[in-house]
């Protein structure tokens, strides 16, 4: 992943600013390759650049237990190049790959006996390096001694540096429960280069490094999970929520297995998932279609068609039948978060529930008015609808205030779900959210990249036409609909509540704000990824010329964003001035 990425996501939001009321339709093309794979066309002739990207139709949700987290090691191992890009010597590579398949085998023989003796109760942790067979740890050697081989002949970052030097920007990828996507914005006059580049990648992709990147994984996986204050908890109140669905497993994988996970498992995995029929190419910008289709068949329809079909989710969630509660101490404010099991993407429900998580949510909404301007129970609130491919949930939730406690702020929100579930929102601020709604969506035709974003996450999820129809769809949630939505989904034995207090402190006294003051949750949110981005990032001239970049348009910043800005800002000062030390 790259920060470019994520800093630039962070302020679209905050310099795209709405010119109506009423989205656009979008003009794209649908067409298919000759092997099955779907093209999405938008020809946009006003900018200079072509923002392209393909989404793979595979999450966490496509995995099983004992290789959860491949889908997500794989928008990794995508970046390793090719049998031209990466590597001096493609020959010698191929011959390296073949004998650390060989160890790995050998290794995981002894990986066997360790879990063995873990099961037995001979040792405590099998992931411990003292804990390993003697055989185990020569293998170790041998293989480290091959990586060693293998990065004399590799070409490390080969694929970013050709797209960068050719006016290549933001390229980066993302994997989530449903799907795996990757992008990145070219000047039109490349977008052979870009075609020619990601169908090498998809028709000859190799996998160098495959056991050493599981090493960066691990990493990710500390930074975001184990060292978050709640990271390591979420993750366990998500296990809890989802009894029986896939969405059980978390999109990084479990710790075990991730390092279980062989070549030969990820080759399988790939051959499904990675073909043309269960991918879909996006283009949006300066680029004539035509043109485009019959490159794209050039270099896209060249892949062969997968042999086998991806198999659908057939696992539902079954039902819940009782109230499940977690109680959790961590270095963090007091809070309560509840989620609610509700409907997928495409379920004339979720956009009932999207209308009446905005009534709510936001400085502007009744949780916020009547938790924290009114009650003064709490100091933020949030709620959100989720809808994802096969499933959906709604998310509720505070922070304490000083001398309150998570349960008095949990009373709270079910108070106000009290008054949705009785009265019917009023005219006035119910289309005061449906406006919302409608500015919301026109600022996402703004450029290129951010309509390319919304035409991967929406076909990725199953009809990339949402672009389009979602609007009209939350234009027409009645009062009605949202009363009926409340009663139905909002019940005590469909509900899973986590609550958090700090080990040692009386809650809701003696408590550290949780971020930077003034800033709401979603914005903390960001602003916590935003770290763990730049944890990995060592371009300091990138990051000065993001700082620039943000001091020239900071006139532009919307008043309630401004605090957002400044600790952005700050975050990104504090990286820099800790690189220039070393």
């Amino acid at each position: 992943m790259k920060i470019r990425m994520a800093i630039s996501g962070i302020l679209l939001g905050l310099l795209i600013l709405p010119l109506s009321l009423y989205a656009q339709q979008v003009p794209v093309v649908e067409k298919h390759l000759s092997n099955g794979m779907k093209l999405l066309l938008l020809q946009r002739k006003d900018e200079p650049t072509v923002s392209g990207g393909f989404v793979a139709h595979v999450g966490s949700s496509n995995e099983r237990e004992g290789i959860t987290g491949i889908a997500h090691l794989f928008e990794h191992m995508m970046f390793k190049g090719t049998p031209t890009i990466g590597t001096k010597d493609y020959k010698k590579d191929l011959q390296i790959i073949q004998e650390q398949e060989k160890v790995r085998d050998e290794m995981r023989e002894e990986e066997k006996k360790t879990r063995d003796a873990y099961r037995k109760g001979l040792i405590e942790d099998p992931a411990k390096f003292e804990n390993q067979t003697d055989t185990w740890r020569e293998l170790e050697k041998k293989f480290k001694d091959l990586i060693a081989q293998q990065r004399e002949v590799q070409v490390k970052n080969e694929f970013d540096k050709i797209y960068t030097s050719n006016g290549g920007s933001g390229m980066n990828a993302y994997t989530s429960q449903d799907m795996t996507a990757y992008f990145i914005t070219v000047p039109a006059n490349k977008l052979e280069l870009w075609m020619w580049m990601e169908s090498g990648r998809l028709f000859q992709p190799v996998f160098r490094e495959f056991y050493a990147e599981r090493d960066v994984v691990f990493e990710e996986r500390r930074m975001r999970t184990d060292s978050t204050p709640l990271g390591k908890f979420a993750e366990q109140f998500e296990a809890l929520f989802w009894e029986s669905h896939p969405y059980h497993w978390p999109v990084i994988g479990w710790p075990s297995d991730i390092p279980a996970i062989s070549k030969a498992q990820a080759d399988e995995f790939y051959g499904i998932y990675y073909a043309p029929q269960n991918i879909t190419l996006v283009l949006v910008g300066n680029f004539d279609p035509e043109q485009a289709t019959t490159m794209a068949e050039k270099y896209f329809g060249r892949i062969p068609k997968g042999k086998k079909e991806a198999p659908d989710v057939v696992t539902l969630e079954v039902g819940q039948m009782a109230e499940k509660r977690m109680y959790a101490e961590a270095e963090t404010n007091p809070q309560v978060d509840i989620n609610w099991h509700t409907v997928g993407f495409g379920h004339k429900d979720s956009y009932t529930l999207g209308v009446l998580a905005q009534i709510l949510s936001t400085r502007t909404g009744r949780l916020y008015k009547g938790m924290v301007l009114g009650s003064k129970v709490s100091t933020e609130t949030w709620a959100q609808q989720e809808s994802m491919k096969w499933s959906g949930f709604f998310n509720m939730g505070g922070e304490a205030s000083e001398g309150k406690t998570p349960e008095e702020v949990e009373q709270a929100i079910y108070a106000e779900l009290e008054k949705l579930k009785k009265s019917d929102v009023p005219s006035e601020e119910l289309q005061k959210v449906k406006n919302n709604f409608a500015a919301n969506e026109y600022r996402k035709l703004g450029s290129n990249n951010p309509i390319l974003m919304q035409l991967l996450h929406y076909d990725g999820l199953g009809n990339w036409k949402e672009i389009n129809e979602a609007n009209k769809k939350y234009q027409e949630v009645t009062a009605s609909d949202i009363k009926a939505a409340a009663n139905k989904y909002f019940t005590k034995e469909n509900r899973t509540v986590g609550i958090y207090t700090r080990k040692g402190v009386v809650a809701g006294k003696g408590e550290a704000d949780n971020g930077p003051a003034g800033l709401n949750s979603q914005q903390k949110q960001n602003l916590k990824q935003l770290n763990e981005q730049l944890a990995k990032e060592t371009d300091t001239k990138q990051m000065k010329t993001m700082l620039e970049r943000m001091e020239s348009e900071a006139g532009k910043v919307p008043p309630d964003q401004k605090a957002f800005m400044e600790a952005v800002k700050a975050v990104i000062e504090a990286r820099i001035s800790t690189l220039e030390k070393k």
